[in-house]
């Protein structure tokens, strides 16, 4: 079992998880059927997701219980924009929210890290992401083990609002 907190950038433009693609397939004998696949821009950038967090698990097992993952995605400022506001961004001042959207780009990063860092992202019980301006893109992540690290109390329900 391992208990171990990874640690990994994923340097480059993060991709959000592109929809199912599906074409006919025709059979030599006559008929047909569908054929879904994953489209080529999604399944590269999954690949180096994979890559690197196969890089900092070293020949580690997948963790096999409930984590907790926070996902840092850099964005990096269009150069058209204006010295002012480019700095503006970089300081924080602005958020970047255009694409890719932050929950695709979540998908993507999960199905990739599935038998690698965990057995499934079903195992994802705590989620912290957001996306900002920086000078370089990329995506830092960290999963940790919730073994004995949280308190439950803190994720306890939200009490109904009354009215």
């Amino acid at each position: 079992m391992n208990n171990d907190h990874v640690l990994f950038f994923v340097p480059g433009v993060a991709i959000g998880k592109g929809r199912a693609r599906a074409r006919q397939q025709h059979l030599k004998g006559g008929g047909s059927f569908i054929k879904l696949y994953t489209p080529k821009k999604t399944a590269s950038y999954e690949g180096s997701v994979a890559l690197f967090a196969r890089k900092a698990m070293a020949g580690r097992a997948p963790i096999t219980g409930p984590c907790a993952v926070m996902l840092s995605i850099s964005v990096q400022v269009p150069v058209s924009w204006s010295k002012v506001k480019q700095r503006a961004a970089l300081a924080g001042a602005l958020w970047p929210t255009g694409k890719p959207d932050l929950d695709n780009t979540v998908k993507a990063l999960f199905d990739a890290m599935n038998g690698i860092v965990w057995l499934d992202d079903a195992q994802a019980c705590v989620i912290s992401a957001h996306k900002r301006y920086m000078a370089e893109p990329g995506v830092l992540v960290q999963v940790v083990p919730l073994v004995d690290v949280i308190e439950p109390e803190m994720f306890s329900p939200v009490p109904a609002v009354s009215g």
